[in-house]
């Protein structure tokens, strides 16, 4: 097993960190104030490739492997997490499913545009009743010609008010259950689609978060993606994407944890000596340290099988789990490691620990990803084959 990046790996983080220092360290402060990031700042995204790293060339894409969008992720988020969800939402949960799922037309018409950052995907599953549990949401779509007519709401969608197509969940037949889940692209000028931010988060402010509405939204069947029916299992397969995404972002969070307590470190003095120098800070810093490797490792065991075309469902569960896990108590010992300055705006760190509360939670809680690995090591669950996996990667994809 080889631990170590390809040069061009190695490249992209040294250009992503570049990204990172030169264009959001400098400006979060005032964006996690304001409530929102510069939007020219989606252009230079693209600009970079970054848009589409993981995606094939042959659709727009970087033609990177899965490793690399781990990568990307990582450093991103050592800037802020509003800059991982972005990419997380718009990659790994809408561009990654349809090139999973989505036919050639589909493919031509939305991933191409979106790999190449000129138009932005996000993905709309969470409604106001239903999280964890999938089969509790209310949005239907009937059919009705050549068209279906969605009506619903979905909540907690990031990206809300500025995606251009939405991957959408919806029932098309109640009685089925999650067999009667069934997934849509639609498209913001669609006549009675409309969004709303959600103000006050408690964290990821500069990320635009809220809710989808759809009345009467007239959805042609040529925008189903996959069969009537396969819904639950798309959503299943691209969380299976987002969540990867979301747990080598939470890594770039630990790491940025451990920069700006090492720094504090060695400029706070107390009792005559250097913080650093008192073992129970020490242990902070070593548990971060730890906390960085061991999540680490998990994400590019689970990007390695990404990369092989395996099922990858448990792995991709308990590195999620624990690097979220891992990076909330980082930004918990880091908020600590600063005392009262921890409170100050002038350090970063009380906008790690608000920030590092929420992946905890959306894409599978801890406690959904605490039974699921339960359940794998009990027999109750078992990886079963998808009818469609995502493509092995090779250098020539």
């Amino acid at each position: 097993m080889d631990f170590g990046f390809s040069e061009e790996q190695e490249l992209l983080r040294k250009t992503a960190r570049q990204f990172t220092d030169d264009e959001i360290i400098p400006h979060i402060a005032k964006w996690d104030t304001e409530g929102g990031f510069d939007p020219n700042l989606w252009k230079r995204l693209a600009d970079m490739g970054f848009m589409g790293v993981c995606i094939p060339e042959e659709y727009g894409g970087s033609g990177m492997d899965y490793n690399s969008l781990a990568v990307l992720c990582e450093e991103l988020e050592r800037g802020d997490t509003a800059f991982r969800t972005a990419v997380s939402v718009h990659i790994g949960l809408n561009s990654m499913s349809l090139l999973q799922w989505g036919n050639e037309e589909q493919k031509q018409k939305y991933l191409v545009p979106q790999a190449k950052g000129e138009k932005i995907g996000a993905f709309g599953l969470t409604e106001p009743g239903a999280g964890s549990d999938v089969a509790a949401m209310s949005t239907t779509a009937v059919r009705d010609g050549d068209h279906y007519v969605l009506n619903g709401q979905k909540t907690w969608i990031s990206l809300c008010d500025v995606a251009d197509h939405f991957l959408v969940f919806a029932y098309t037949d109640k009685s089925k259950k999650h067999h009667g889940i069934t997934a849509f692209i639609v498209e913001r000028t669609m006549p009675g689609f409309s969004s709303k931010a959600i103000k006050g988060k408690y964290g990821i402010r500069a990320g635009n978060t809220g809710e989808l509405f759809f009345e009467d939204v007239r959805v042609p069947a040529e925008n189903r993606l996959g069969e009537e029916g396969e819904g639950f299992k798309i959503a299943m397969a691209s969380l299976d994407n987002g969540r990867f995404t979301v747990a080598a972002g939470a890594v770039g969070l630990i790491q940025a944890c451990l920069e700006a307590s090492v720094k504090y470190c060695h400029e706070r003095e107390t009792f005559g000596k250097p913080i650093g120098r008192h073992q129970l800070v020490q242990q902070m810093i070593a548990n971060m340290e730890a906390g960085y490797q061991m999540s680490r490792l998990l994400v590019y065991r689970a990007g390695e099988l990404k990369n092989q075309g395996i099922r990858n469902t448990r792995e991709t569960s308990l590195a999620k789990w624990q690097a979220c896990d891992f990076a909330n108590k980082a930004a918990d010992d880091a908020f600590q490691i600063h005392g009262a300055y921890g409170y100050s705006d002038d350090y970063p760190v009380a906008r790690f620990l608000r920030n590092s509360k929420a992946p905890v939670i959306y894409e599978g809680t801890r406690e959904i990803h605490t039974v699921m690995q339960a359940e794998y090591v009990l027999g109750y669950r078992e990886d079963k084959k998808l009818s469609k996996m995502l493509p092995a990667w090779t250098p020539d994809a």
